[in-house]
């Protein structure tokens, strides 16, 4: 596929955002966004210390948080809306009320008809990521990773107003998926759903991601060893977006409903 109008817009803006302004400069964007955006930073460092505006984007907690560590504990990944949640009708999820999308499409090419029926009349959880929240994603149960893959896309704007006028927008997006396998051989997708002005998705464990780039066809990468531990912190959105969570059958029960805002860390369902 071709590169889309909105790569070039949110390689522009990633341009701007990683540059480094003389401090007084840089004090001012940063505190500028802060104030607009209205960020919470009482569990982070003070807007003055980031170098660029991505810095602040990616910004780290001070301190990790309490969650958890009963292993039928789910967490929550990320800061978000849970911007719609629930059963799977057999591969139909919706991105949001009256908006539907096959699973199926979501998950690509790369993934055989019987990985993708894994999650068949299960689970799906949507977290949308506003450009306040904070940007960094972490595993929600000790897991396996079995594969990751890259799929090149566009960057439309995953706000609500947007999900609720363009249909299959999720699929449209450039997006990495992760096949993931908990302690009790349970399997589910997580999905990191690109936005506009979301130039990067970083995935840490596996560098040849480079999401925004020159790529224009998928790539898919699979792991015999990769286990990851509840609340590791595995990569960043540059700037807000979405994930989104598919689990098998009978999985999750969730503790949560379309429309609540979730924290990282919180328990937002219980793994059967």
């Amino acid at each position: 596929m071709s590169r889309h109008i909105t790569s070039a817009i949110s390689q522009i803006f990633g341009k701007f955002a990683n540059k480094e302004f003389p401090k007084p400069i840089q004090d001012f964007i940063n505190n500028s966004y802060v104030n607009i955006m209205g960020l919470d930073m009482q569990e982070f460092h003070a807007p003055a210390t980031y170098h660029s505006l991505n810095a602040l984007f990616t910004r780290k907690l001070r301190e990790d948080r309490a969650y958890s560590l009963d292993a039928n504990d789910f967490i929550s990944p990320c800061d978000s809306l849970i911007s719609e949640c629930g059963a799977l009708n057999n591969e139909v999820a919706l991105q949001i009320k009256g908006m539907r999308y096959r699973s199926y499409d979501l998950l690509g090419e790369n993934f055989t008809k019987e990985e993708k029926e894994i999650v068949n009349s299960g689970t799906f959880i949507n977290f949308y990521l506003s450009p306040k929240d904070y940007h960094r994603y972490h595993i929600p149960t000790n897991l396996k990773v079995l594969k990751a893959v890259h799929i090149p896309g566009r960057f439309y704007p995953v706000n609500i107003p947007s999900l609720k006028k363009r249909l299959n927008l999720f699929i449209e997006n450039e997006r990495v998926v992760l096949l993931c396998e908990t302690e009790s051989k349970q399997k589910f997708y997580m999905v990191l759903v690109s936005a506009l002005n979301v130039g990067v998705m970083q995935v840490v464990f596996e560098p040849k991601i480079k999401t925004n780039a020159d790529a224009l066809q998928s790539s898919a990468y699979s792991y015999d060893n990769l286990y990851l531990n509840k609340g590791d912190d595995f990569g960043c959105f540059e700037m807000g977006s979405t994930i989104v969570i598919l689990a098998q059958k009978d999985m999750l029960e969730l503790c949560i409903k379309s429309g609540e805002n979730v924290k990282y860390g919180q328990t937002i369902a219980k793994i059967s």
